[in-house]
């Protein structure tokens, strides 16, 4: 059997698209529900920088913006080594649901990986993109 490449959640957000994209493409929106630093250079091939909780910090890299639809980066896959050359992609996707947002998020790329390292890396990111969503929407939440 394969392994799973892909994770995909979809969370409905009670607040407007724009609100919710900010959050995503901003230094400040980040900042407040995914880390606690960020900066980023908001085009294709931009860069963007994330500072997790942990001290970690990621390098992205902008991958597609169709603002206010469709935010994508690439970034290091959980559990390697942060030299490894291989990455995931993440694009979020938002649409309008009544006076809020439905929003997807899909991450895909970890099938490149062996046995345990997929493990690692599809779990912990499973786990994280759960948590982080949350964070998201609590985030937004008391922003109003």
């Amino acid at each position: 059997m394969p392994f799973p490449d892909r994770i995909e959640r979809t969370v409905e957000i009670a607040h407007p698209p724009a609100t919710v994209w900010a959050a995503l493409t901003t230094a400040e929106g980040i900042s407040a529900w995914f880390g606690k630093d960020a900066a980023i250079d908001l085009r294709p091939g931009g860069s963007a920088r994330v500072t997790g909780d942990s001290g970690r910090t990621y390098h992205l890299r902008v991958e597609r913006v169709e603002e206010p639809r469709v935010f994508g980066f690439t970034w290091p896959i959980h559990g390697q080594p942060e030299d490894d050359p291989r990455r995931t992609y993440v694009e979020f996707t938002l649409e309008p649901a009544g006076a809020g947002t439905r929003l997807t998020v899909v991450e895909s790329g970890f099938a490149q990986l062996p046995g345990d390292a997929h493990r690692t890396a599809y779990d912990g990111n499973t786990r994280g993109w759960a948590s982080k969503l949350g964070e998201l929407a609590g985030y937004l939440d008391a922003a109003t």
